[in-house]
């Protein structure tokens, strides 16, 4: 893989369905290393999960879908995943706004 800031990045939603067994919580310590080295290196911009549904959205800056394939595939939890990688055409929210300018 190249460096990240060598080439033009796209963003992917990624919608992970998941089934819990015995040995799914052995390997959630060893799975959350990854994902936080992920997002140290902006290569994830959000992860997210519901126990509820059994479900985690994620969302990667990826030159194609291959490459987001390729991490996802290096998680621990990997084998228990159904996933759906969309490529992203709006991605906006409040962290990218500028912030209120305050008038003195």
């Amino acid at each position: 893989m190249e460096n990240m800031n060598d080439q033009q990045l796209n963003k992917y939603q990624v919608t992970v369905q998941f089934e819990m067994d015995d040995e799914f919580m052995s390997f959630v310590p060893p799975h959350r290393v990854y994902i936080n080295s992920l997002i140290e290196k902006n290569i994830i911009d959000y992860y997210t999960v519901s126990m509820e549904t059994q479900r985690s959205w994620m969302v990667f800056n990826a030159q194609n879908k291959e490459e987001v394939e390729h991490y996802l595939s290096k998680s621990p939890l990997y084998k228990y995943w159904t996933v759906e990688i969309d490529e992203l055409f709006v991605y906006d929210g409040q962290s990218y706004r500028l912030p209120a300018v305050q008038l003195n």
